[in-house]
Order: structure tokens, then sequence, then C-alpha cells
């Protein structure tokens, strides 16, 4: 496989200067149209890795790919065709080389075998166990995304998209991320007591807003705005697809976010018109989402609480924007509002945050009268 297109060396496979290449790529589209000749004639298995990467599928900038999203796609696809070109005989990829072209000697089989290998026998899962439903649904949604944008622009001539496996996720393969009020108190008046203003700050505005990790990573000091009507704080959050929306901040929520400034040694009124990071780091840069990530799983993992010791709930920066749900669930908000609060644009989303809660709360023991069985129930 050393002479297909997709394998040189002699470049890196992601490009440093994204915009220079889909440019680049959108005038050779532009050339084959003028000649009358179709769309990517002049692509190879390169630029159509990058034009599905980066091009534009939307007039408004902000409604385009986020660049985590991007990032993700670049890895995800990276692999696949880094474990195709070294692992092909191991997971028995007979390939008919087309064009000096990976992509088009791709058959249906080779898809599934892929799929196969990845879920059963590589590295990964040799090293480290199997990788989670959801990390293989994940997976398999953008391989499917990648082969069928191919198909659909005339590419490659075959539907092998339509080869690769349904990953079901089931409720039960999903991590326990159910923390309620009770362990988040815990949490709070461990770091509060021991003055880690840091970590405190961090996690009560996280469960008090529901926000994603990256959400707080983009925060500035100006999306800390007044509500001269309602007379109180709230954050203008840049959120998926650069949707913006406003979340309210109590009081109390206002005072560890200049706790955690003055922890900083940066203190800060508001408003303030800066867009200097609202959360720095202790370089005084934003975090960034991995960075927050890696530090609140650090900080957490020394909690000497046992709730954190029993490995039943996985505790991440994520599962603070879970207890938000549950939270405001319990608060008796109806499940409308807390999509829109999330920020979720499908309700299924928001159901999986409260699936369990639900499940537990609707069972029919709880519709049992105290008569039910005397004395004992």
């Amino acid at each position: 496989m050393d002479k297909l297109i997709i394998h040189n060396e002699s470049s890196p496979l992601i490009p440093e200067n994204t915009e220079e290449t889909i440019s680049a790529l959108v005038d050779q589209k532009d050339r084959a149209e003028r000649e009358g000749k179709p769309d990517f004639y002049y692509f190879n298995d390169r630029d159509m890795l990058h034009y599905f990467l980066y091009r534009e599928t939307n007039l408004n900038k902000k409604a385009n790919r986020s660049k985590r999203t991007i990032r993700e796609y670049e890895k995800e696809l990276h692999m696949m065709i880094k474990q195709m070109l070294e692992n092909g005989p191991v997971m028995h990829l007979d390939l008919d080389i087309v064009d000096d072209s990976l992509f088009k000697s791709l058959e249906k089989r080779h898809l599934r075998r892929y799929q196969k290998w990845v879920a059963e026998d590589s590295p990964h899962v040799k090293k480290r166990g199997s990788y989670s439903p959801a990390t293989l649904e994940r997976k398999t949604v953008i391989w499917k995304s990648f082969f069928s944008f191919l198909f659909k622009s005339g590419y490659i001539q075959k539907p092998i998209h339509e080869e690769l496996l349904t990953v079901s996720v089931r409720s039960e393969d999903r991590p326990n991320r159910d923390l309620g009020p009770r362990e988040v108190i815990q949490l709070l008046d461990y770091f509060e007591e021991r003055k880690q203003y840091i970590a405190f700050a961090l996690i009560h505005v996280l469960v008090s807003t529901g926000m994603r990790n990256e959400e707080l990573c983009r925060l500035t000091l100006a999306d800390v705005q007044y509500d001269s009507i309602l007379g109180h704080h709230y954050l203008s959050v840049t959120g998926k697809g650069s949707k913006r929306r406003e979340i309210p901040l109590k009081e109390k929520v206002l005072e560890s976010i200049l706790q955690y400034r003055k922890a900083r040694f940066r203190p800060v009124t508001f408003p303030n018109s800066s867009e200097e990071p609202l959360f720095v780091t202790s370089t005084g840069r934003a975090f960034k989402p991995d960075g927050l990530a890696h530090y609140l799983k650090r900080v957490i993992k020394e909690v000497d609480l046992p709730f954190v010791h029993s490995g039943h709930i996985k505790l991440t920066a994520h599962v603070f924007r879970h207890s938000f749900a549950i939270i405001s669930h319990l608060n008796k908000a109806d499940i409308f509002s807390i999509m829109k609060a999330l920020g979720h644009e499908d309700i299924h989303t928001t159901m999986i945050y409260l699936q369990k809660v639900l499940h537990r709360e609707q069972h029919v023991i709880h519709q049992w009268s105290s008569e039910s069985l005397g004395k004992y129930i």
C-alpha cells in the first residue's frame, strides 16, 4: 500500500493551514465545473478527506462544524487510514488497488472487516479492553458520514457505508453519571473547608449552570452581564453551533467566581468589557476542555469521600451537567425547560440524562399505600 496517494510521508495528512487548503480545493472544484467535468474530477484521496473535513455547509459561519468537532473527525479518520495502511493484512483487506486510491479500492467487506477488527482485535482492545458501546457508536457515525459523502459526491461508486453495522447504546451501557444533590454538597463542602477555591468554584459553576465543559472554557469577563430588569447577573454562553443562550447566575455562584479570580490573583468587578478568559489557569490562560477535564478528574480523585472511592459513579467534568438536570427535575422543573437550559436540540438527549431517575421514580412500588403490607411497608 506504499504507493497509495494517501500514503505520502513527505507531507502530513492533516494540513497546518486549513483555510488555504479548502480555498485551493474550491478552486479545483470550480475548474472542473468550468470544463464540464464532474465536481471532484481533479481530487485525490487527500483532497476528498480535506474537503469533507473543512468545507463550509452553511452561509452562516457560526452554524458550521465547531473546531472541536473537526478535531474529533480529524483524529478518527486519520486513525482509520493509518490502521488500514498498517494493519490491512491482519484484518484481511484483500484490496485490488484502483487509481492509487485507498478509498476507491474499498468494498463493503473491507469496511465490515475493519469495523470488526476495531471492536475486537485492535491494539486498544488488546491493551485496555473493549471500547464502550458509546465510543463504537461515535466512531461508526464518523465512518458512515465520511463514506456516505464520498459516495454522494461520486468519488466512489458504491454505497459501502451501508455495510457498517449499527451500534446500539442501551441505557445500561452508558456510564453512571447520576450525581445527586447530596453528593454534590459533600464535594462542595470538602473543597470549601480546605479552602481549595479553584476546584470549589469550577464545580459550583458547572453544577449550577449546566454548562458544557468547553462552554465554560470559552467564557470571558464580558460574558458576565447584568440584567437591570430582573436585577441579577447572567452568563452569555456560546454553545454548540455557536448558538448563544443566557444562564442566570445565583448570587452565591457569582461569589464563587469572584473568589476564583482572587485565588488566581486576578480580582475583577462586573460588568466588565474585557475579553480576558473568565476562568484562567495558573499561567493566566484560558482552560482548554481537555485540560479542565484532566484537572477536575485529578482533584476529585484525591477527595476522601466514600462515593468517590466506590467507583459506582464516573466522576468527570461532564457529570455535573447531569447533576444540573437531575437537581432541576427534583425541583419540579419540566423536561422542556431543562432541555432549553442545557442547550439541547433534541429532548431525547435530555431524557438520557434523567432516564435512571425517572425509571426509579415511576416504579409501581411508590404507589403502594402504607397499609399494603401492614407494618412491613
